[in-house]
């Protein structure tokens, strides 16, 4: 007769071993993407009046692949795909009023609008992925309104550039 307690080690450690079926350690790239390992990726457009915002989305997006990993960057020649992009719109709206005067806001929210691309390397004619991502950022409205704006710009971008590569390296 086999003892209560062996056969209670034998079904933990059937459970351990069955809870993880199915599961696999590695990136899980959509399904449209899985042939699609480096991409290139092309200076920011800027449908916006903001100087140098192209250069702070480029940036932003470049940094966010690298963090997240899945695809690597690399020069245009050598890439399995072609991510191109551009700041659509970038919107400020009030969060908070001040007390007294209700239409002078003191603090601000920046909303900002990446449209983007991936086409193939090899055939710039075909799409592979396409979409939009937002980020947005807070900031308090000072005397300096510009700089403030100035200052928040890249944290919306930073957020901007990580939905984007989410949607690349997850698909949603």
């Amino acid at each position: 007769m086999i003892p209560p307690l062996k056969i209670l080690a034998w079904v933990a450690l059937l459970a351990c071993l069955v809870s993880c079926t199915g599961y696999h350690l590695g990136m899980s790239k959509p399904a449209k993407l899985a042939h699609v390992n480096a991409i290139a990726v092309e200076m920011f457009g800027n449908a916006t009046l903001h100087p140098r915002a192209e250069a702070l989305a480029t940036s932003a997006v470049a940094n966010a692949m690298v963090l997240d990993g899945t695809y690597h960057i690399v020069q245009v020649d050598h890439a399995d795909a072609v991510l191109e992009g551009r700041i659509a719109s970038i919107k400020y709206t009030s969060i908070r009023n001040s007390r007294y005067q209700t239409l002078h806001p003191e603090e601000l929210t920046n909303t900002v609008t990446l449209q983007w691309q991936l086409r193939d390397a090899k055939n710039p004619t075909r799409i592979l992925a396409a979409g939009s991502a937002l980020g947005s950022s807070q900031l308090y409205v000072t005397p300096d309104l510009q700089t403030a704006r100035n200052n928040a710009l890249p944290d919306a971008l930073e957020r901007a550039g990580t939905a984007l590569v989410s949607s690349l390296a997850n698909g949603y």
